[in-house]
């Protein structure tokens, strides 16, 4: 019983162990793998990514323009980061948000090419 009361005191008189979640968040780790993240505007749609996937989470479809991934199927091994040839994808630290619905992430490319403008003829001033 004495033994209780000591624990009792000795834990209201310390700092709590664990961190407050919402309001205190922990850093992530060096080498971290949290999500998946895709600059589409740098993508050429090669597919290198698609084949190397080991899980078969990513679809790219060249006639649309589009890269597609299935969060639920990805395992997070980095391969498509480290075989994409214009280092359109990145592994990011932060840890991927809770889903209700299974949906996949699909990214297309809005940006057209920028076409060449024909220069104007100069006008004389005289």
């Amino acid at each position: 019983m004495f033994d209780m009361i000591g624990n009792i005191f000795s834990n209201l008189l310390s700092k709590p162990s664990t961190r407050k979640y919402p309001y205190e968040k922990r850093e992530p780790f060096a080498k971290a793998r949290g999500k998946i993240d895709m600059d589409i505007d740098t993508c050429i749609f090669c597919g290198i990514c698609s084949r190397k996937c080991p899980s078969g989470a990513i679809s790219v479809n060249r006639n649309e323009k589009s890269w597609e991934i299935d969060p639920f199927k990805c395992i997070i091994c980095s391969e498509c980061e480290e075989v994409c040839p214009k280092k359109s994808i990145r592994t990011d630290a932060e840890y991927k948000t809770s889903a209700y619905v299974k949906d996949k992430l699909k990214y297309v490319q809005t940006t057209k090419p920028e076409q060449p403008v024909a220069e104007q003829p100069k006008k004389d001033n005289q």
